[in-house]
């Protein structure tokens, strides 16, 4: 059998491995084992449970307000202490995460094979997003097998000299989740969700990013304020990081505003649910570019540039910056012109069509049979 160690950290790792583990699990040919740093712990628990994953590892490193430095080295260690263990065939990592690079370097320190899932995102500037877009290249000089979302993950990644017969376009694992997800009828976890009115235009959001922190992150949170004024059948969740840098910007801000509601982190079957029946989506987080054109939902993408060109290319995402004016007036036109909203709400998503993971298993197997015959 061949051993496959996957290992993940933060609640959009979860999300997006765990089909592929149960298609992982399901292969009579593979054993599959779980590593979790816990880089962000009860984000990460959400998932597990709502999965029934149960890792063989658990490094419960999250602390409060930990480095970037922190993460590494912690994660690190444990990692290449969890491979001398288990002693994998091939170290399993998804994206950009400061606990994808660590494993990384683990699996090559170990000289063990690695396979990168959803590799070959690229944005070119090394500070947006930090720290993933180095994180994401690092982890591409290292893979032997890239598991690209897209062709343009593709080419980006032979643009970078990595053999092609390395390089699986593969779709993405983020579309196969919402087959588990999406239910109708579905009753929400957190209690302000099952209150909502939907008959009002609702708007979902998530930013967080490091990058956003401070003066931009004020400008989105002045933006929306302005939109909910000005139009009275619109409502908005917000998603709210429990990073403090996050909190001490957003709640001064939009705590108390009509039809604003502001919650924690929602767990992944909430956060789809509410996605699903909504108007759109307005976002710094990359999950979120891939899964709400699924549900046929435009996103504004809260950033000034984009790893996923894909949905601006298809039409179902558009950068709207982080300029107070731009995020307010990008999300009025799609508020008022119906023309534009039934374009990008029709889009085809470009992401894949729900059978990543079956493809992922299938590269991994076919990888070790040429190495093993």
């Amino acid at each position: 059998m061949i051993k496959v160690l996957s290992v993940f950290g933060t609640r959009p790792e979860a999300a997006k491995m765990a089909p592929l583990l149960a298609a992982l699990k399901d292969c009579p040919d593979i054993e599959s084992k779980t590593a979790v740093t816990a880089q962000h712990r009860s984000q990460l628990d959400q998932v597990l449970n709502i999965f029934g994953i149960s890792p063989d590892y658990d490094l419960d490193i999250m602390r409060p307000r930990q480095t970037l430095a922190d993460i590494t080295s912690k994660a690190l260690k444990g990692i290449e202490d969890v491979i001398k263990i288990e002693n994998p065939d091939i170290v399993l990592v998804h994206g950009d995460t400061t606990t994808t690079l660590a494993a990384s370097l683990a699996a090559y320190y170990c000289r063990k094979a690695l396979g990168h899932v959803e590799a070959g995102l690229r944005t070119y500037d090394k500070y947006q997003p930090f720290p993933e877009e180095i994180n994401r290249r690092l982890t591409g000089a290292i893979a032997d097998l890239n598991f690209a979302p897209t062709e343009t993950s593709k080419k980006n990644l032979i643009k970078e000299n990595i053999s092609e017969h390395t390089i699986f376009v593969t779709g993405n694992t983020a579309i196969d989740c919402m087959r588990f997800t999406i239910k109708p009828g579905y009753r929400f976890c957190e209690p302000v969700l099952n209150r909502l009115d939907f008959s009002k235009r609702l708007l979902v959001m998530t930013a967080h990013r490091r990058e956003n922190l401070g003066q931009p992150l004020v400008n989105i949170c002045n933006a929306v304020r302005r939109l909910l004024n000005d139009f009275e059948d619109v409502a908005l969740v917000y998603a709210v990081h429990l990073n403090p840098a996050v909190r001490e910007t957003v709640f001064p801000i939009l705590s108390g505003c009509p039809r604003v509601y502001l919650t924690d982190p929602l767990n992944i079957e909430d956060l789809h649910n509410l996605m699903n029946r909504s108007y759109m989506v307005l976002t710094d987080s990359g999950g979120l570019q891939e899964e709400a054109p699924s549900m046929g939902k435009p996103v504004l993408v809260l950033r000034n540039v984009t790893e996923r060109p894909e949905a601006v290319e298809a039409g179902t995402a558009e950068l709207a910056g982080v300029e107070e004016e731009s995020v307010y007036s990008s999300a009025r036109i799609l508020l008022t012109d119906t023309v534009k909203y039934s374009r990008m709400a029709q889009a085809k998503n470009p992401f894949g069509d729900g059978h990543a993971s079956e493809r992922i298993r299938d590269a991994i197997l076919d990888f070790f049979r040429i190495k093993l015959f």
